[in-house]
């Protein structure tokens, strides 16, 4: 029965050591067998032949170890935890347990016994499941938003932003657009394309991107609205916005879905540059929504008719803001002060209100009740202020953008000095004291004739 608790190294040791009793091996034979010394093997051979097999186990066999905790301090210590630091971390738990009970066990002891007890749970059992969203009945009920910057080009181009329109329901694409990044007149731009293509769904789904939702929720300007906010509204469309990536996990998937698929698809048909790809957009997504659009709940279609002339839509997809004007019929917009000409309608607009019209291709129109105003531009300065604030996503083009300033060469400003400032001109004569006249070269002259006149006279 000794013999079956021995491990496979003592049970060679007993069978080696035998044939030596039996003289049926040497010592240094059974020495170079079990990797011991010749004196180690003669020590062996006499514990086997006065104490027998069971004096060659190891003599700490079934014993305690040395540094082992006894349960007790386990299970008070475990107490404790549940009884003051159920929702501590191990770390920050020992600590505790060290400085106000006096109880000192490593963090990795008490890790260990936390995870036994069921206190704590590893990192990699502690993952967050999100219950998936249901789709939604009909198709052009809810249409998602998002943009994507990318390396569309790999190495053959610039990285740039794909706008993506996904609709909710049947997880069609609806609108794909390549821009130089996410900003409001982007989507201005790849809103009017779904628009014609479409018509107006019920509303959009969209991240708390700055272009969708005002930062700030104390700001009064604008009614709360950005410039995006204000023309769905006047297109009644309505704009809601995801509290977590998850929420709008649709979009979000099928960007990573294009990252791969796409990306390749440019590489095969030769394609680098914005231009080149919003032309191969169209066919790419027909074959997509071919292979993966779904079937939605209700075959309804709830996109709505786009009944507007074309001016009036470019009216609505602008920047629009107003300005007061002042005194000298001017105002001030982005960095640039705009003065009105003298009419009989501008004349009468001291102290009221404008409204400022700004278009993708930077064109300005200032209008009064629907009447555009003559005006010229004056002091245009086009430069990014120091600490301007700049988001994350435009951060790539403003960028480029200061660099191409850069790169021109632009001559150094000049400084006025104080007197060019106040107009200062120097006269010709000023009171005080005179200057040293003796070395005038005229009173040198004069000096030096009447001189000779006089030794001519003598």
């Amino acid at each position: 029965m000794g013999l079956v608790l021995m491990s496979e190294r003592e049970l060679q040791r007993i069978e080696v050591l035998s044939r030596v009793a039996d003289r049926r091996m040497t010592t240094i034979a059974a020495a170079h067998v079990l990797g011991l010394t010749r004196r180690q093997v003669q020590r062996l051979l006499r514990t086997l032949q006065v104490d027998g097999a069971s004096g060659l186990r190891h003599k700490a066999r079934g014993r305690r170890s040395n540094h082992q905790i006894i349960d007790g301090i386990r299970d008070f210590t475990l107490s404790l935890v549940r009884e003051h630091y159920l929702d501590f971390g191990p770390t920050l738990a020992a600590e505790k347990l060290a400085e106000d009970h006096g109880v000192t066990v490593s963090r990795e002891t008490l890790r260990k016994w936390m995870a036994e007890a069921g206190i704590w749970l590893p990192r990699k059992h502690r993952r967050t499941f999100h219950q998936p969203r249901l789709r939604r009945e009909a198709y052009g009920e809810l249409v998602q938003i998002d943009g994507s910057e990318h390396r569309w080009f790999e190495e053959r181009g610039a990285p740039c932003t794909l706008l993506v329109f996904i609709d909710d329901a049947t997880g069609k694409l609806q609108q794909l657009r390549f821009v130089k990044s996410e900003s409001t007149f982007s989507y201005f731009e790849a809103l009017e394309f779904y628009l014609k293509a479409h018509g107006c769904p019920v509303a959009f789904y969209s991240d708390k991107h700055t272009v969708f939702r005002v930062a700030k929720a104390e700001a009064r300007a604008g009614r709360g609205m950005t410039q995006f906010g204000r023309a769905l509204s006047e297109l009644n469309i309505e704009i809601l916005c995801a509290n977590s990536s998850q929420a709008k996990g649709r979009v979000e998937r099928v960007n990573r879905t294009l990252q791969d698929r796409l990306v390749k698809e440019l590489r095969l048909a030769g394609v680098s540059d914005i231009e080149e790809a919003n032309v191969f957009l169209p066919a790419f997504t027909a074959d997509f929504n071919e292979k993966f659009a779904k079937v939605p709940a209700r075959p309804d279609n709830l996109h709505r008719a786009l009944n507007m002339p074309p001016d009036r839509l470019r009216d609505v997809l602008c920047k629009r803001e107003q300005r007061y004007v002042g005194q000298q019929l001017s105002f001030s917009y982005e960095r640039i002060q705009i003065m009105l000409e003298k009419n009989d309608i501008s004349c009468g607009l001291v102290g009221k209100y404008v409204d400022v019209y700004e278009f993708a291709d930077g064109r300005l129109d200032v209008r009064w009740k629907a009447c555009s105003l003559p005006y010229t531009v004056f002091d245009k300065e086009q430069r990014v202020t120091h600490t301007a604030i700049t988001e994350n996503k435009r951060l790539g083009e403003v960028l480029s953008w200061i660099k191409a300033q850069q790169d021109e060469a632009r001559p150094a400003p000049k400084i006025k000095t104080n007197s060019e400032q106040n107009a200062y001109r120097k006269r010709g004569t000023k009171a005080g004291r005179r200057t040293d006249f003796t070395k005038d070269p005229e009173v040198i002259a004069r000096r030096e004739r009447a001189l000779t006149g006089l030794a001519a006279a003598e």
